[in-house]
């Protein structure tokens, strides 16, 4: 459960996760008691007028301490990194930011005392050796990707701290993330964002991935629920300390057009296939998370559809207000 006198760190609190989660926290722990970082200050008005946001470069060991010292967290949730398709663009400082981001909040956890921490995983640390469907908790890892590599590779080192030291580390596998509120920040699922804004700008949509490329989807929600029941269920509940599988739905472009249509039956989209797709192809397209359900409760509540209509009103919504 929730102490709701704990102050909360939030780093990467301007990404696509990190903007709603903060503001999730806020609503649990008090605004004044959830701490916004990231390196570049907020856009989104909620998210900069609620609560404190400081400006952190997580490879600043100095600054972070500073802020420890200051806050005297006893959660972070880090959520800083750099995704698949930005990281193969420059693999060298992906794997540095990623890494050594990794290192320096764990590091920072431990002698400060803080009581938890959460880093996110991804579906990218799987490979082309996976079992793409109903891919296992524990199964073969072959990532491809620089991204996928740092995120297998921080799996274990947040296990070994859970182990060696005792700092309860917890982690999500998120699929690819889909909400309405903030745009994503380079990634290979990232088309299943973008092509509910150009459906409503009554723009044909070009796909970088082809027509029937499945690969596991959440709708924001259902990431944001988890991650916080997650961190909220008692450290005995939690058997799982590299990272648990979690899913919602699989889909593939072609499907999330068909969804579109009902709603907007003008809607067009075409395919070309860039680099993503490779990327893509060594992904699992459906995921088993049978651990998370067994050990704290995880369920999903949004399929295709329901996402669709939500996402559809919701960003209808905000385009009329940001007209006015």
């Amino acid at each position: 459960m929730a102490n709701t006198s704990d102050t909360v760190l939030v780093i990467g609190a301007c990404g696509q996760l990190g903007s709603e989660l903060t503001m999730e926290l806020r609503k649990m722990y008090g605004d004044a008691n959830v701490v916004a970082a990231d390196v570049t200050a907020p856009k989104q008005a909620d998210l900069r007028d609620s609560g404190p946001f400081e400006k952190v470069d997580v490879l600043d060991t100095n600054v972070l301490a500073g802020l420890a010292s200051k806050y005297k967290f006893k959660q972070i949730y880090h959520l800083a990194a750099v995704l698949s398709a930005t990281g193969e663009k420059n693999p060298k400082f992906a794997w540095k930011l990623n890494m050594d981001g990794l290192f320096n909040v764990l590091d920072l956890a431990l002698e400060q005392k803080v009581e938890r921490v959460y880093w996110p995983s991804s579906i990218a640390v799987f490979g082309p050796s996976t079992p793409r469907q109903n891919t296992p908790q524990q199964t073969v890892m072959d990532p491809n990707t620089v991204y996928g590599i740092s995120k297998q590779a921080g799996e274990r080192w947040c296990e070994y701290y859970f182990q060696k030291y005792g700092l309860d580390v917890r982690s999500l596998r998120y699929p690819g993330l889909i909400g309405y509120k903030a745009l994503p920040g380079g990634g290979t699922t990232d088309y299943a964002v973008d092509i509910y804004h150009k459906a409503l700008e009554g723009e044909t949509f070009e796909c970088f991935l082809s027509e029937n490329t499945y690969l596991p989807m959440m709708y924001m929600p259902d990431a944001l629920k988890a991650t916080l029941d997650l961190m909220h269920a008692p450290a005995a509940s939690i058997k799982v300390r590299d990272s648990y599988n979690l899913s919602a739905m699989s889909f593939s472009p072609k499907e999330i057009a068909a969804s579109i249509k009902k709603h907007i039956p003008e809607f067009e989209i075409t395919y070309k296939p860039d680099s993503r797709q490779k990327i893509a192809d060594s992904w699992p397209q459906s995921i088993d998370d049978s651990a998370a359900q067994q050990d704290w409760g995880w369920k999903p509540a949004f399929d295709l559809d329901a996402m669709t209509e939500d996402m559809l009103v919701n960003l209808k919504k905000m385009k009329q207000e940001q007209a006015v």
